[in-house]
């Protein structure tokens, strides 16, 4: 079976001339089929670059970038949109509309398929919300929801659509230890019920052990690529 995310060789750099900076040189990276993989490192050290990269969110300069099958170096800006209508994206900031409810925020996730009516949609969000403990809270607006059930409602708008593959942004910045372990375990579960890979990033320490593998970075270089110690479970 294909690796969702195959990286080889990535270079990436900001600006022009005199100006450009490099914050990825020749980096590798894969992300197998169910796999947890977990990027960290310092601030500047290229992990947010190489995630836009993975989900289509930028084009890719040099080096070989292929995604759920799809080779993303040379793509066209169309190529990329219908790559990310296949992957799944959580944020720092959940990204959520404050004037929908949750159900409709989940739902909205699912508009672009022209094949699901919107009485489906609505449906299937709220078996999501559900499988994430929110069955009780699908008509609630964001505002009046903890920040711990507004990321649980982030998480269930990137499974809804089934995606092959998770992109997850420092999901845990602006949650306590509690919130913040609760959710990604939860996505943990989640996406390993249905074979979903994820590749995260975070500098949060206490999450490593959601991880199947840790890879480090270090000023625009993978710098260290272990599978999780056993005691992280």
């Amino acid at each position: 079976m294909e690796n969702p995310v195959e990286i080889r060789e990535v270079t990436y750099a900001y600006g022009e001339g005199a100006l450009r900076r490099e914050v990825l040189r020749e980096v590798d990276l894969r992300v197998g089929p169910g796999e947890i993989v977990i990027l960290t490192g310092p601030s500047g050290s290229g992990k947010t670059t190489l995630l836009t990269l993975a989900g289509a969110l930028r084009a890719v300069q040099q080096g070989s970038c292929r995604v759920l099958g799809r080779e993303l170096a040379g793509a066209r800006e169309a190529e990329r949109v219908a790559l990310r209508r296949r992957i799944g994206f959580i944020f720092q900031s959940h990204n959520l509309l404050g004037f929908l409810s949750a159900r409709q925020n989940v739902a909205m996730a699912l508009e672009l398929d022209g094949g699901t009516g919107e009485r489906e949609r609505l449906e299937r969000a709220d078996a999501m919300l559900a499988s994430v403990g929110l069955a009780e809270h699908a008509g609630k607006q964001p505002g009046q929801l903890s920040g711990g059930q507004r990321q649980r409602v982030a998480v269930a708008r990137a499974l809804v659509g089934s995606p092959g593959l998770i992109l997850a942004d420092e999901p845990t910045a602006a949650l306590d230890k509690a919130s913040g372990q609760e959710v990604v375990h939860l996505l943990r579960d989640l996406a390993r019920s249905r074979g979903t890979a994820i590749l995260l990033v975070t500098h949060d320490p206490r999450i490593l052990d959601v991880a199947d593998r840790i890879v480090a970075m270090e000023d625009g270089r993978v710098v260290a690529d272990d599978a999780a110690r056993a005691v992280n479970g």
